[in-house]
């Protein structure tokens, strides 16, 4: 029996691209990467969602030709459509394993890997996780201890991360919010050391506020995509504890598999309108609850159904409550289930 051939269909964001990246490693079998470039217009526009690549750059994309693939690996709005589009031209034999939710059509989907912050009717094709499967490459952290210990060993004990990304709906993170944190983070990180690093997400109101509420001699890093000295890998190799907003998935989840103490900075609603229709869209109950079931809508992305589960896992507090303790919990590693659910789609 011949080995089935795997395509990773990739787009131009790396988070997701590891996600699918580490799924692949685990299955432990050959694969073949397509990778496929959004034009100018649908970088940050949305494309309809349709079985299609004329959104895609073919200057910029890999060809997607014959001989098809048995199986496809693929996350996102944009490459997920090229998906579609493959296995439409395999006529139908093609199977797609999707990361996170889909956009339209879940039943073309032979696998959907959804995380906990994504509202989805329990069909048979649904693969539940609770977090998402991106993580830090261990080596990467300690080729970053060895860079960064000197540095911070200068710091005073315990040293605390504060890790700020950026707002998203329908959350708000600006200089108000900023400002706020800076306060109740310094006080959190008392007595110690804070250590402060803002992401691509961090609007430049919010960036200039945050720092010039901190006291004077915080280490502060600002993120630009020409910085050489990002002391993220770093952090996470030497930093005692940390405090992370809430809109940022991917570093509360590295963090909690790191077993370090974390605490979540929750962003509050860009306006109470804003609130009330994002708790009605996700209710369990009544209306919304019946339109999901029959798939008229899908929930919105709910962050705070992430931060339950961090909660009552004892891996993470609000940043009111301050810390867990050391080594309160461990994150329980969902990547073997993964990998098993995928190979038993090529049964193997």
């Amino acid at each position: 029996m011949s080995a089935p051939r795997i395509w990773l269909v990739l787009g131009d964001k790396p988070g997701d691209n590891a996600q699918v990246e580490i799924v692949a490693d685990a299955i432990g079998l050959p694969v073949e990467r397509r990778r496929v470039i959004p034009r100018a217009e649908w970088v940050l526009g949305k494309p309809r969602v349709e079985a299609s690549i004329a959104h895609l750059d073919p200057e910029r994309s890999d060809r997607l030709e014959a001989p098809w693939p048995d199986l496809i690996l693929t996350i996102g709005r944009r490459p997920s459509m090229a998906a579609l589009w493959i296995r439409e031209q395999s006529g139908g034999h093609s199977r797609i394993v999707l990361f996170g939710p889909p956009k339209r059509w879940p039943e073309r989907y032979s696998l959907i890997v959804a995380p906990a912050q994504y509202r989805l009717n329990s069909n048979s094709n649904l693969f539940p996780i609770r977090f998402p499967l991106m993580r830090s490459n261990a080596a990467d952290i300690e080729a970053a201890r060895a860079t960064w210990n000197e540095r911070l060993a200068q710091l005073p004990r315990p040293i605390t991360a504060l890790l700020v990304g950026g707002q998203t709906k329908p959350y708000r993170l600006d200089a108000d919010f900023a400002r706020e944190l800076a306060e109740r983070a310094a006080a959190l990180a008392h007595p110690g050391s804070l250590y402060v690093s803002t992401s691509r997400r961090t609007l430049p109101g919010a960036v200039a506020a945050l720092e010039s509420a901190l006291p004077g001699g915080t280490p502060f890093f600002r993120w630009s995509a020409e910085a050489a000295d990002n002391p993220y890998l770093g952090l996470l190799a030497l930093a005692d504890r940390f405090i992370v907003t809430g809109d940022s998935i991917s570093m509360m989840v590295e963090v909690a598999r790191l077993g370090r103490p974390l605490a979540i900075a929750e962003l509050p609603y860009r306006s109470r309108l804003a609130g009330c229709m994002h708790g009605w869209v996700n209710s369990e109950e009544g209306l919304p609850a019946a339109l999901r079931k029959a798939g008229f809508t899908r929930g919105a992305r709910d962050l705070s159904a992430m931060h339950r589960v961090l909660y009552h896992e004892g891996l993470a507090r609000p940043l009111d409550a301050g810390f867990p303790a050391a080594g309160a919990g461990a994150l329980e590693d969902e990547l073997p289930r993964v990998a098993a659910a995928v190979r038993a789609l090529l049964q193997l």
